[in-house]
């Protein structure tokens, strides 16, 4: 497929990248000249501003699938005004560049909701799940509460508590869906919803994600294998 991505030169999207084009899809990617340089390799760069339709919705064609990963790095509640200066703001230019472009399936970087904190960061992640469903295309909603990989590992700490709170059977539920996924886990779910787009919309939350066949995938991340650029 011809896949079209904002925010390629993310924390999720360097590795996201390779991973498309190794399975044989052809990723044109948003960036500013300035970001360039961090573009994985093999990518075709599309110049423009992710906060200004009018930079970009022109050159969508011939994409049929957008993917939007733009956010704030390391989300934290002191984040609040720029939640919506940024995410809110990239997710409804996005959706006003894909209105009766070529594309035909949205695959938004979403995040586990309802949770009983980050209550800005989840409300702004919830209108960007209300447009999309509003423009009619059908979409998939990837949604991690906290995606663990290279500089991200602190919630590893919290493990134990997860399992605790899992052991509970009224929070069990709760406790699956807003367990920390992998970089490898987040990766793979993005790149399975492109190849096999559904009708309407679709959900993946932290179980689905989970699969005890990354172990391999996942020490390649580590090791840099997956790593799309020097410039990372």
């Amino acid at each position: 497929m011809n896949i079209f991505i904002a925010g390629a030169t993310g924390y999720i999207g360097r590795h996201l990248v390779p991973e498309l084009i190794a399975r044989g899809h052809t990723v044109r990617a948003l960036v500013r000249p300035s970001s360039i340089g961090k573009l994985p390799d093999g990518a075709e760069p599309v110049m423009g501003d992710a906060l200004d339709a009018a930079t970009f919705g022109r050159s969508i064609a011939p994409s049929e699938t957008f993917i939007q990963l733009v956010g704030v790095p390391h989300p934290s509640p002191a984040k609040a005004k720029q939640f919506r200066e940024i995410d809110l703001v990239a997710i409804r230019e996005s959706v006003r560049a894909v209105a009766g472009s070529s594309i035909r399936h949205f695959v938004y970087l979403s995040v586990a909701q309802p949770a009983p904190v980050m209550k800005d960061y989840l409300a702004v992640r919830a209108e960007g799940e209300r447009l999309v469903r509003e423009s009619g295309i059908a979409a998939t909603f990837i949604r991690p509460w906290y995606v663990l990989g290279p500089g991200h590992w602190w919630p590893y700490a919290l493990l134990p508590l997860y399992w605790i709170w899992g052991a509970l059977p009224a929070h069990r539920d709760t406790a699956a869906r807003l367990y920390p996924v992998k970089l490898a886990q987040v990766v793979r779910a993005i790149a399975d919803a492109v190849d096999a787009p559904r009708e309407g919309v679709r959900i993946i939350e932290a179980p689905e994600m989970s699969s005890e066949n990354d172990s391999q995938r996942e020490c390649n991340l580590e090791r840099g294998a997956l790593s799309p650029s020097k410039h990372e």
